[in-house]
């Protein structure tokens, strides 16, 4: 039992069997047309071979009315062949066409039989030949369709059989006897053929089955790919892909304005919250910001997270000014609500950077690199806002890269030069220290800022190459110094996070002559944003050099009291903006009051830049702070000045404040 279910293959899955049904009709209406023609070309044959010797009827009526019929029954195939069938529908068809075959099996059978009295011997082995050839020309094309084409073979082997063994001639029984082995050999063929079948079918399943898994698992893939795993938003590499699908059309094309933009969006004082909070909060606040953006993205805006805390915009259609404008005004606006999470509450702005195609760019490279100086520069000049790249923005392009080129090719030790300006401590009337201000004499551009040229050399790496040079010159120039002189020296971000550039540092510091102990490394609130964690190793090890380390510019950047308090920090060098309206101003007074009582409690010095006038000087001084710097004291002066200028008889110079005097 078990040899012939695998023979037959009658376990059919029913999931198979819907299949089955259609692969099987497919194959069928292949074979219907070479069916009805052997039952028409073998029925006409034996017909015209009895034509005078059996009644007319059987001769020529009957005979014409069954091939009328077959050809009927190919016209209807191969006009429903291209038909689309439901499975009830194809089930129904099928289960027509097979008591249809069987009803014409009944037929031909009883006709070939009844046409056996008439004629010679040799018209009564048509006969036989006839229905021998025709069933197994039948099967053949049956052969996809099992229970059709057992059935038909049931319906003449049966008859044939029987009649020809009861007629008791030796040679139609030993026709009938080889007619029979036959059939049963073309029946084995048959179930054997249709196993073969309903597996293929079943593979075909399979394979189906699998690809369609595979495709999911491709599409999947390709959508994680292409997907930021925290905000749930598309990631870096599907904003290029979308970026560059909307620009191709678009470069085939006239380039009409205002069809497409790009915007760079970087969360202002996001480091700050990460520091503050931990990361896990930051991760919080990343998630929130992605989905207030994705609730923003439409057919026109589209919304990916290319960075930690930068995303990308792709603007569609609406990107006259005024309208970006008015996008990046909502979207930074969506950015400033609270953030009130379970763990806290934060508050951030955003600054975003757009470009226009054409007028920015016609690549995706430089559509970015606009964006992100549009970005840069509102960060820098309108931070919290939009800003669109512009004419002006290009002209800029041009003057840095300019500028670039030219510092690459600079010769150091030539074009670059220090000035000194003194720190003044006006309890003790007396220099306290110098800080050291790089300048740039070009060939080609004459003097250049080092507002300009520094964050020059930081973005292209000479910042490194630059802080060597600056730092030997100054070192040289404080060894010439009274010991009790200090030098001030500025370090870049990129000195303090760079691989191997610290090393150089403490090398050409240790190399110098002058004692470690007299030297302030002053650092900006910057170079502690971008990586805390380095920047802290890195004033750790300038510490244990004996150095001093400074914080530049505080209460201008995002730092916070927590790195003031988790940093190796000697001095708070207070930035000037806070001194302007410090003899009229309550709120610069209060702040300032507050970082002077800070320094004093943490025990650190407490510098105070900027100071101009000596009106500025009393008020502060009123407010406890005694250290300061500025014009008022003295203004930068070459190297080879500082000894004659300052050092070797500084009294007549000093101003005396009005409460020292």
């Amino acid at each position: 039992m078990s040899y012939f279910r695998r023979l037959t293959g009658s376990r059919i899955a029913p999931a198979v069997r819907l299949e089955l049904r259609r692969s099987q009709y497919r194959a069928f209406l292949q074979q219907v047309p070479l069916l009805y023609a052997v039952l028409i070309v073998n029925t006409a044959t034996v017909a015209i071979t009895h034509v005078g010797v059996a009644p007319i009827y059987l001769s020529v009526y009957a005979p014409a009315l069954l091939c009328l019929f077959c050809v009927v029954r190919v016209a209807v195939w191969l006009r429903s062949r291209h038909g689309k069938f439901s499975d009830e529908e194809l089930a129904r068809r099928l289960r027509t066409m097979v008591w249809m075959i069987a009803g014409m099996g009944v037929a031909f059978v009883a006709w070939a039989l009844s046409l056996y009295g008439y004629g010679d011997a040799y018209a009564r082995s048509h006969v036989a030949f006839y229905m021998a050839m025709t069933v197994i020309g039948c099967i053949f094309c049956l052969m996809h369709m099992r229970f059709a084409a057992l059935l038909l073979t049931t319906i003449v082997i049966v008859p044939f059989v029987l009649f020809f063994v009861s007629t008791h001639n030796p040679v139609l029984v030993a026709i009938a006897v080889n007619v029979l082995l036959v059939a049963v050999v073309m029946v084995l063929i048959l179930l054997i053929y249709y196993r073969d079948f309903t597996n293929l079918v079943e593979s075909q399943i399979q394979l189906r089955a699998k690809h369609a898994e595979t495709q999911r698992l491709s599409d999947e893939n390709f959508r994680l790919a292409n997907l930021d795993a925290l905000t749930g938003l598309p990631n870096r590499r599907r904003f290029f892909a979308d970026l560059d699908r909307h620009l191709a059309p678009l470069l085939g094309q006239a380039r009409a304005p205002g069809s497409l933009a790009i915007g760079v969006v970087d969360l202002d004082g996001f480091r700050r919250i990460n520091d503050l909070y931990g990361q896990t909060f930051g991760d919080r606040v990343l998630v929130e910001t992605g989905r207030r953006f994705a609730a923003q993205v439409t057919p026109q805006l589209s919304v990916a997270r290319i960075g930690g805390d930068e995303f990308g915009l792709i603007v569609v259609g609406a990107t006259a000014y005024r309208q970006l404008l008015d996008l990046g005004d909502m979207l930074c606006g969506e950015i400033e609500r609270p953030y009130v999470l379970p763990e806290g509450s934060a508050r951030l702005s955003t600054s975003i950077g757009f470009a226009n195609f054409p007028e920015a760019g016609e690549t995706t490279t430089q559509l970015v690199e606009r964006a992100y100086y549009a970005l840069h520069f509102a960060q820098s000049h309108r931070r919290g806002g939009t800003v669109i790249f512009s004419p002006e923005h290009e002209t800029q392009i041009r003057h840095l890269s300019k500028i670039e080129d030219c510092l690459r090719r600079a010769d150091y030790e030539r074009e670059i030069s220090l000035h000194f300006q003194p720190i003044f401590d006006t309890a003790l009337r007396e220099i306290m220290a110098f800080e050291a201000l790089a300048r740039w004499t070009s060939p080609e551009l004459g003097v250049v800022a080092p507002s300009v040229f520094i964050p020059v050399a930081e973005r292209c790496d000479l910042i490194h190459a630059l802080t060597e040079v600056l730092l030997r010159k100054a070192l040289e120039a404080a060894r010439n110094w009274p010991e009790v002189v200090r030098i001030s020296f500025n370090l870049s971000a990129r000195d303090l996070t760079a691989p191997g550039a610290l090393d150089h540092v403490i090398r050409t510091t240790l190399a110098s002559g002058v004692a470690p102990h007299r030297i302030d490394f002053e650092i900006t609130e910057t170079a502690l944003i971008q990586d805390f964690d380095q920047a802290r190793t890195a004033l750790d090890a300038l510490k244990q050099l004996g150095a001093r380390i400074s914080l530049d510019d505080f209460g201008t950047g995002f730092s916070s009291l927590n790195s003031v308090h988790r940093l190796p920090i000697d001095k708070l060098k207070v930035d000037g903006s806070f001194v302007a309206g410090i003899d009229r101003e309550p709120t610069a007074r209060a702040i300032v009051k507050s970082i002077v009582d800070l320094c004093q409690n943490l025990g650190m010095t407490c510098v105070i830049e900027g100071v101009e006038t000596r009106a500025q000087a009393d008020a502060l001084r009123e407010l406890g702070a005694t250290v300061m710097q500025g014009h008022l004291f003295g203004k930068p002066v070459p190297a080879n000045q500082v000894l004659d200028t300052y050092v070797r008889d500084p009294m007549p110079r000093l101003p005396r404040t009005s409460s020292s005097r």
